[in-house]
């Protein structure tokens, strides 16, 4: 083999291992959204309770819908860089006459008709 050759092939090998290392190093940041709520504040939220106590308790709503007005919900959602797994919470908070009726715990959403 002539060194012609011989420095060719080195440059290929070195190149496709450069792109090779380069692809499957890619960072993926880890994504999060919504209220992260304790625990312990979740199981001080009673029935009868105010809109102004759940407020101090929990914070602000994640999403309070303009066409259920007695509704707030508190999401989360977290998935850690490139694992698959997801991590998603749902605590929904009814009221009436702006107490809590119904308190739902890690509910499954689905559309409203």
């Amino acid at each position: 083999m002539t060194h012609r050759r011989l420095r060719n092939m080195l440059k290929t090998v070195v190149l496709i291992t450069a792109i090779v290392c380069s692809t499957s190093c890619v960072y993926r940041m880890d994504i999060q959204q919504g209220n992260l709520l304790d625990e312990s504040n979740i199981e001080q939220v009673a029935i009868g309770m105010t809109r102004n106590q759940v407020r101090f308790l929990l914070g602000t709503p994640m999403v309070s819908d303009s066409f259920h007005h007695d509704r707030w919900d508190y999401t989360y959602y977290f998935q850690s860089g490139r694992s698959p797994n997801v991590d998603r919470r749902w605590f929904i908070v009814f009221f009436q006459n702006d107490e809590v009726t119904r308190i739902e715990r890690d509910a499954i959403l689905t559309p409203t008709s």
